[in-house]
């Protein structure tokens, strides 16, 4: 592994009319600027901190202590919508151990506001949910309703006309 590290090897593809030292030279170059531009990149992005949603690990690495709450899975994905509306770091995780499962969200401690502003949002559209009719339970009643009214009866009789 070690001697597939340090042997690494380099492609480059140049398309000129004319090969000569200066355009082999320019070819260099533009390689450097470039392979210093993806360090460089690479490099800002492991020390950018991770949001949203991390592992514990990267929450509890992050040195600003971590809280936890319990959650139904009811409407998981709609909470981690609000969550991230409110720019809150949180992990959620599975507590298997008992029947039914329950879910932990450890956040930030920094985040308490947020999640208190998050979570009286998340409630506000849970009550929102519950108090709408059901669609399909109207459309039972409304079946019923039609089943139960007495159908017309008709009566074909000709009529002839001169």
């Amino acid at each position: 592994m070690e001697e597939e590290v340090t042997n690494r090897t380099v492609n480059l593809a140049i398309s000129t009319t004319k090969l000569t030292g200066r355009a082999i030279l320019t070819a260099f170059r533009k390689f450097a600027q470039q392979y210093s531009k993806m360090k460089a990149n690479a490099q800002a992005k492991a020390n950018e901190k991770p949001t949203g949603e991390q592992t514990i690990d990267q929450l509890i690495g992050q040195n600003q202590g971590a809280t936890n709450i319990e959650i139904e899975k009811t409407d998981l994905k709609g909470f981690k919508r609000i969550l991230d509306k409110y720019g809150v770091d949180y992990a959620i995780t599975k507590d298997a151990s008992q029947n039914p499962p329950r879910f932990l969200v450890f956040f930030k401690a920094r985040d308490g506001d947020a999640l208190t502003a998050a979570f009286k949002e998340y409630s506000a559209s849970v009550l929102k949910k519950e108090e709408r009719k059901s669609v399909l339970k109207e459309l039972a009643k409304l079946k019923e309703l039609v089943a139960a009214t007495p159908k017309k009866v008709r009566e074909k009789t000709p009529e002839r006309d001169l």
